[in-house]
């Protein structure tokens, strides 16, 4: 009976220690503070775009969110309103987004309304500019295809807010399952021959051909390059993990589940110098790039080059939107980890840049005048295009900023 006390008390004691010691455990949360900007109250939000004099706007697609009705831009005009932007009536267009009378239904055709907008970015020269995919969402979930006049590029002058121009995409670059999803701009003379400069943009489509669109900003003319190479599609198989949960895509009614990682080419950024495109699918992650000049050039054998050309950087975490700042940083979601990384091109590595328990799909980001990484949050894995098919979101979704290091700041490329 002696020898049984022993062992008892000899166990307690090193309960006793070990429940009194810290055992290691995860910090949460790592890097500079995160500043809440906006809270978004009402509709689902996309992107960020933030001015030189700190006007801030979003988009809101249609396509992703059926009842994203209302407007598809706005700016945000208190810490939690929107405005319709840049009018309402051009987010309004007559007989709504969808078209019924066409069989199946498409997407609206007309070029003087905005249809379901996937992007809004701020250029060197300070003007906003909206990337019209020319789809939206029916009340069942199903992204119908976009029909000429939809698909299209807007740009806003913010002194007035006005269009001063509008590109439209032929449906031999911006195909009808197209999804022209995120757009970065070089506006330097030398590009392009009209002077005028170029634009980037990645085609995420889930049914169709992904791949990287460029757009001479003077002529108005665009062209595709990687056409459904492997560097530009999802990861056959690819399942991400986010908040604990496994994240399935679930098709319209009468499909089955399937792979969550079906969004190709999405995020997509410059290097400060202008020379180098970066990208990377949400299905994926790895984070690619090419010479620019391999995408701007149209000659015979340009395809042939372009795929010699493209680069893979390593893996980055799983991320949508990229960014760049004038160090030269590549911004990364990484929502396995509740984390923003950074990967550096001169040394080719990845960094951690913040962690917090706060951040899971983080959707796009901009870098402003201010010295200000801007980022969206919008629970995107939790809409009904995702299994159990349940909306499973929590407003209000969150804009947040953070200081970029090193006294970083948004490229100038003009």
């Amino acid at each position: 009976m002696r020898f049984n006390l022993v062992q008892v008390a000899a166990s307690l004691t090193f309960l006793s220690l070990t429940f009194s010691q810290q055992l290691a455990s995860d910090p949460g949360r790592t890097g500079p503070s995160l500043e809440v900007v906006h809270l978004y109250n009402d509709l689902f939000p996309v992107s960020i775009a933030v001015s030189s004099t700190g006007r801030q706007f979003s988009n809101y697609a249609r396509s992703l969110d059926p009842d994203n009705v209302a407007y598809t831009v706005a700016e945000l005009v208190s810490n939690t309103t929107e405005r319709a932007y840049p009018s309402a009536e051009i987010n309004s267009p007559p007989g709504g987004a969808v078209n019924y009378t066409t069989s199946p239904p498409s997407g609206a055709n007309y070029p003087n309304y905005l249809i379901g907008v996937q992007s809004v970015v701020i250029d060197p020269k300070d003007r906003l500019w909206i990337l019209d995919t020319g789809r939206a969402a029916t009340p069942e979930g199903v992204n119908v295809p976009s029909t000429p006049g939809g698909p299209k590029l807007i740009g806003i002058d913010l002194s007035n807010d006005t269009v001063f121009q509008t590109i439209l995409f032929p449906p031999t670059v911006a195909y009808a399952d197209s999804y022209l999803n995120d757009i970065r701009f070089d506006l330097r003379p030398s590009v392009t021959p009209s002077g005028k400069g170029i634009a980037y943009i990645t085609d995420s489509s889930q049914e169709g051909r992904n791949g990287i669109v460029m757009v001479d900003l003077g002529t108005g003319e665009s062209w595709r390059h990687l056409d459904n190479t492997p560097e530009v599609r999802a990861t056959r198989g690819f399942v991400p993990f986010i908040w604990g949960e496994v994240v399935y895509s679930l098709p319209p009614p009468g499909q089955t589940i399937t792979f969550a990682g079906n969004f190709g080419a999405d995020g997509i950024a410059l290097s400060a110098d202008g020379e180098t495109l970066f990208w990377s699918a949400v299905g994926s992650r790895t984070l690619y790039s090419i010479p620019t000049e391999r995408l701007r050039d149209r000659s015979l054998t340009s395809e042939i080059q372009a795929e010699a050309s493209v680069v893979s950087r390593g893996e980055k975490g799983v991320s949508d939107g990229l960014e760049t700042d004038s160090n030269g940083l590549i911004y990364t979601g990484n929502f396995e980890d509740n984390a923003i990384n950074v990967f550096n091109p001169a040394n080719g590595t990845v960094q951690v840049f913040a962690r917090d328990p706060r951040l899971a799909w983080t959707d796009s980001f901009a870098v402003a005048m201010d010295g200000y990484i801007y980022f969206t949050e919008n629970q995107l894995w939790r809409t009904k295009a995702y299994y159990p098919g349940t909306d499973r979101r929590v407003k209000p979704y969150v804009l947040f900023r953070a200081k970029c290091p090193g006294n970083g700041t948004k490229v100038n490329l003009q």
